[in-house]
């Protein structure tokens, strides 16, 4: 049945995916900021937390700046693959 419909899909993403790096570090600093500091009576007060939090987050934003141009990135991952093993695609 869980073949039929299943409820995750699995990714493989490089751990170069800057972006996903930028997603995860958010989510630990959520959890450090917010969540493991608190004890939270209801989900309610949970939310109004992280919705603090976030606004406070908002206010002094910080741009990202990439520290190597596409190009650069693209070479990495050329120069990388040979190397990668190889794992075989379920759905093939």
């Amino acid at each position: 049945m869980a073949e039929e419909t299943p409820r995750f899909h699995l990714h493989f993403t490089p751990t170069s995916s800057s972006w996903m790096n930028l997603v995860e570090r958010f989510f630990r600093d959520l959890t450090e900021d917010v969540v493991r500091e608190g004890s939270f009576g209801s989900v309610r007060e949970l939310v109004a937390d992280i919705m603090g939090y976030l606004v406070e987050r908002n206010l002094a934003p910080r741009r990202y700046v990439w520290r190597k141009s596409g190009q650069e990135i693209l070479a990495k991952i050329r120069r990388a693959r040979p190397h990668w093993p190889r794992v075989p695609n379920p759905e093939l």
